[in-house]
């Protein structure tokens, strides 16, 4: 749906209330778009955010590769003397 903020300021009631039921509401000016009226999506509790944050770090702990350690790890820069190579 697609109305002019003219028309939009006496029926702002009714447009929040179509945006909260799904509907796309799109105030326009001079017949170009410039806002959307959106529902505002709830923000997840203590308890969702926890969940997510586990679920988030047991996926990296399953994709991480144990490589050389860093002690090491610059041992080809240099060769058998211990000059660089």
């Amino acid at each position: 749906m697609r109305i002019p903020v003219s028309e939009a300021k006496g029926q702002l009631t009714e447009l929040v209330r179509r945006a909260e039921a799904g509907d796309e509401v799109i105030l326009t000016r001079h017949g170009l778009p410039a806002v959307r009226l959106v529902p505002v999506a709830a923000a997840p509790d203590r308890k969702a955010r926890r969940a997510l944050l586990e679920a988030v770090r047991a996926s990296g702990a399953t994709k991480a590769a144990a490589g050389p350690g860093a002690a090491r790890s610059q041992d080809f820069l240099y060769g058998d003397d211990g000059l660089p190579g």
